[in-house]
């Protein structure tokens, strides 16, 4: 048909419309029922995904929501404010998958265009994936999400949408290119939310490939490559300095890791970096071949975790993971190749 909706990027929807895609064969009221009113729809027949639609400077039932966007797509935002962190939909999205499941973003910043006077329609920003929750706070719940393939969206779009995105703050601006060592994090338990001092977090990352993430791995990897350098040329191994081979920038991504250099003895070290600017507890991705890799050279294979890395400055801190990262890090797949059995 020519006229079917579909969903694209940045394109302006009304609740109608946003119905249509999703549930064309039910019937929709203007300003009444699930899809005309509510802000939260749960999708027919789909567990766990959900549309959101959201209105920013809304007030309901005495509360004043703060909601926001950031530069790097972080959606600061509350549920709805008879919420509670045992209501079942805020139990799904604090367990919510985006590997599995999807939730859509429908957002605008106001309910009605001050000049026109007409009701403003939503435009689509993409899905979202969990990234914490205050877990002090209910009635409404706040939550931090990711806006997945993030990217500034085009200036007359934020134009359009009357959208001022959040500039993003690092701390340590005067440290420049400095990389500290730290221990490594403890196991934890990701969905277990933070208090309502720590949800405010000066930056958060969300480690998905993407342009942006390859520039900040891209500046992870140079740092390490200069801490390598010191490292041989302080025991007095310069004549190893000069063979330490940026492998990912000479061969393109495949080799299985990033930076080829040497121990004190001569020996040969092939290492992984994985940098982000959240903290040390963001999740990051590791591809099939990168795995294997450690396995076949578990004794000489080195992981380095680059973490609250600023990229104004080029510095952040690390930890490191050595030998065979299947017995150091829980791994779950994320795609899988098919054959007829």
């Amino acid at each position: 048909m020519e006229n079917e909706l579909r969903l694209n990027l940045y394109q302006q929807y009304d609740r109608k419309e946003v119905h249509d895609i999703f549930d064309p064969f039910s019937p929709f009221s203007v300003g009444s029922g699930t899809w005309g009113i509510h802000g939260i729809v749960k999708i027919p027949n789909r567990e766990g995904d959900y549309v959101f639609f959201v209105t920013f400077g809304q007030a309901q039932l005495g509360h004043d929501f703060d909601e926001e966007v950031t530069e790097e797509g972080i959606l600061t935002w509350q549920s709805q404010p008879k919420q509670t962190l045992s209501d079942t939909d805020i139990i799904n999205f604090i367990n919510h998958d985006h590997l599995k499941n999807n939730i859509y973003l429908f957002l605008r910043t106001r309910k009605k265009n001050h000049t026109t006077k007409k009701t403003e329609p939503f435009t689509y920003l993409g899905k979202l994936a969990y990234l914490n929750h205050d877990t002090e706070r209910e009635a409404p719940v706040h939550f931090i999400w990711q806006i997945l393939n993030w990217s500034i969206p085009p200036q007359e779009i934020l134009q359009r949408m009357n959208l001022q995105l959040t500039p993003v703050l690092y701390e340590n601006d005067e440290e420049v290119g400095t990389l500290q060592q730290t221990a490594k994090p403890r196991n934890i338990n990701r969905r277990k939310g933070v208090t309502t001092r720590e949800f405010r977090a000066r930056h958060i990352d969300f480690s998905e490939s993407n342009e942006r993430n390859q520039r900040i791995g891209l500046g992870g990897e140079l740092l390490v490559l200069d801490r390598e350098k010191k490292i041989l040329s302080a025991c007095g191994r310069s004549d190893l300095t000069a063979r330490i081979l940026h492998t990912s920038v000479i061969e393109g991504d495949g080799a299985g890791y990033d930076i080829q250099s040497y121990r004190e003895d001569g020996s040969i070290k092939f290492i992984e970096v994985k940098t982000t600017t959240g903290g040390i507890n963001t999740p990051f991705v590791l591809t099939t071949n990168e795995v294997a890799f450690s396995k076949i050279h578990p004794d000489s294979y080195v992981l380095y975790r680059v973490y609250d890395y600023n990229p104004k400055t080029g510095s952040g801190k690390f930890y490191i993971l050595e030998g065979d990262i299947t017995n150091l890090l829980h791994l779950e797949p994320t795609q899988f190749r098919a054959t007829i059995n």
